[in-house]
């Protein structure tokens, strides 16, 4: 054992060695691989972090069957950080006293902000027992911009990859000439308002931006007030980053008002969106996606349709399934747990997610993948396309592709100037 292996060893708390028998990194290659999550599991938006606790523990199953990482089995701790920065960062040290070296995050970009500063902190005071952030669904640009962090590795499209994508869509579609931007105020808001107009000024400087609302975060009940805003400026379209119950009672508020506009969004397949609005969505609600259900060809339907049986939700969260996957991938290359031989050998990880490849890059731990644009239509039971085979919540209504998004097209810049250990 090497003097920085014997270091980790010394230093491991006795909680970590007493929980559940397991060793941690550093450790044998056949030590389980123990990850933590820190996404709020109570509050505002505790029905996203247990849908995504179901489809982590989903991709751990599916990699543990055929053999685990380097022969070390995943193992899931979910720890409640309440979605919040204070509280998330309680639940971090609380992970890293029990011997966690990998954490995983990625509701609210805030919340991701404070946990990048925290394990960046923590990593240079600690630089013989770092700790590994994987960054599941937090979009902010800054997060692999200005504020990259070589600990971190984002698996979701930035707001500005997103954006990018949405326009390819809107660019196209000549029947909107006035558009609304309704966004939740923090910085995933902000950046996707930013983002929409400055795209939109070039590639679309004819469409014009009737209203730019940003509203607070999980504390809305009724919508009906904005949408009367949204009616009253004339807007047949309305574009909107807004996810969890923020844009179900969003969707909800649309077609109760019986508002016709177009919806474009980053989330408008899942989190109580198509189950809100039901067929109303039909012809109207855009989204852009890593995968959706009814993709052509799908390699991982049976993957999907069983963890709906499973669990009773949609297989929405394709990017956890592809954080796990390179994360075993990188394990498996680095021949050990090492925690920065593993960030290393991720920084080179590339895997067919059933999707195309998925790879991390490097200059910033950006993970670059396929993107689809999607549509809802009708059933194809229902006269719709026949590849809506698969419904969106039970909605009656299902997405399919209107346009996919190669990976080498998704790129954008990066500010970032990443420090390495």
């Amino acid at each position: 054992m090497n003097a920085k292996h014997l270091f980790k060893s010394v230093t491991m708390s006795l909680s970590a060695m007493l929980l559940a028998g397991t060793c941690y990194a550093g450790q044998s290659g056949s030590a389980e691989v123990v990850v933590a999550q820190l996404d709020g599991l109570s509050g505002a938006f505790a029905n996203i972090g247990e849908q995504q606790r179901l489809a982590m523990q989903a991709a751990i199953e599916e990699i543990n069957a055929k053999g685990g990482a380097n022969g070390g089995k995943f193992k899931l701790v979910s720890i409640d950080g309440k979605g919040k920065p204070q509280e998330t960062l309680n639940a971090f040290r609380r992970a890293v006293d029990e011997g966690i070296r990998i954490v995983i995050q990625g509701n609210s970009s805030s919340v991701a902000a404070a946990l990048n500063e925290a394990v960046r902190k923590y990593n240079k005071r600690h630089p013989d027992d770092p700790v590994l952030y994987l960054n599941h669904s937090a979009v902010s640009n800054e997060l692999t911009g200005k504020d990259c962090n070589f600990w971190q590795f984002r698996f979701d499209a930035s707001v500005a990859m997103k954006v990018k994508a949405v326009m390819t869509s809107l660019a196209s579609d000549k029947g909107v000439q006035k558009i609304y931007l309704i966004n939740q105020d923090y910085s995933l808001g902000h950046q996707t308002s930013a983002d929409a107009k400055n795209t939109l000024s070039k590639i679309r400087p004819d469409v014009q931006i009737v209203g730019d609302e940003l509203h607070p975060v999980g504390q809305i009940k009724d919508f009906s007030p904005y949408v009367s805003k949204i009616a009253a400026s004339g807007a047949d379209a309305i574009f909107t980053a807004n996810w969890g119950n923020d844009l179900a009672l969003l969707a909800k508020a649309i077609k109760d008002a019986g508002l016709k506009v177009r919806i474009y969004t980053f989330y408008g397949g899942g989190y109580g969106a198509p189950a809100a609005m039901g067929e109303a969505a039909i012809g109207r609600v855009i989204q852009v996606s890593e995968w959706h259900e009814n993709i052509q060809p799908n390699p991982i339907e049976d993957f999907a349709v069983n963890y709906e049986k499973k669990t009773g939700h949609d297989w929405l969260f394709h990017r956890i399934r592809s954080m796990f996957l390179l994360t075993a991938e990188a394990i498996k290359s680095a021949g050990s747990q090492d925690i920065e031989k593993i960030a290393l050998a991720l920084e080179d990880a590339t895997v067919d997610a059933g999707t195309g490849p998925v790879r991390v890059r490097k200059k910033d731990h950006q993970v670059l993948q396929n993107l689809y644009i999607s549509k809802a239509v009708k059933m194809a039971s229902a006269g719709g396309p026949k590849e809506a085979k698969y419904d969106a919540e039970k909605s009656g209504t299902a997405f399919v592709t209107e346009a996919l998004i190669e990976s080498p097209d998704t790129v954008v810049e990066t500010s970032c100037q990443m420090k390495r250990p």
